[in-house]
């Protein structure tokens, strides 16, 4: 079954549900998804894209490996425009994928619980940055990010939910998503693009 045909189950949902089906990828190189999730924190996608880019210049313009990341010194991180404190939770995310061994296949066999209840340990990861490498690091459909503020804003706007108790607005927007389930990754994207455009 497409996801379209099951969201439009939702009469508000669907009156936005207008641009071609989204198609999710799974990557590869997660731990260093990871560390481009957290590069991209709080920056205009424009912005983390260049971030990212000379990033990827300081290792030839291929993705490293954890390793390799682990020994750039913190100076050239810095350079590509790096603070200090996302220069240490890249090495932190680094070291972790390390000492624990993480891997994509590894990631590839947990669900989404347990992938967030193990990354969330790093220090500089929370739980949304793990929600968004779910979804466009590792392709899952069934992600809902109830924190992101895109995703707020849109469903406030479409579902009239107001906005002034955090915790009431949260969980009218959990329990309108549990419908979209398992496709809620789906909506987040859909909810994005009307709210961008």
């Amino acid at each position: 079954m497409d996801y379209k045909s099951h969201l439009q189950n939702d009469k508000k949902l669907a009156s936005i549900l207008t641009q071609d089906p989204f198609v999710l990828k799974r990557k590869k190189n997660i731990p260093i998804r990871l560390m481009a999730s957290i590069m991209s924190q709080q920056l205009s996608t424009k912005v983390a894209a260049v971030i990212y880019k000379r990033f990827l210049a300081l290792y030839k313009g291929k993705e490293p490996k954890v390793e390799a990341v682990l020994e750039t010194p913190n100076e050239a991180l810095r350079a590509i425009g790096l603070s200090n404190a996302k220069v240490s939770y890249v090495k932190n995310v680094a070291q972790f994928c390390i000492e624990h061994n993480i891997n994509d296949r590894l990631l590839s066999t947990m669900n989404d619980e347990a992938i967030i209840s193990l990354l969330v340990q790093i220090k500089g990861v929370g739980k949304w940055t793990v929600e968004m490498l779910l979804m466009f690091g590792l392709g899952r459909e069934d992600v809902f990010a109830v924190d992101d503020l895109g995703i707020q804003q849109a469903m406030c706007k479409l579902y009239k939910i107001d906005a002034t108790h955090k915790k009431t607005m949260q969980e009218k927007m959990l329990k309108l998503a549990q419908k979209w389930a398992p496709y809620r990754t789906y909506a987040c994207l859909h909810l994005w693009h009307w709210k961008d455009s």
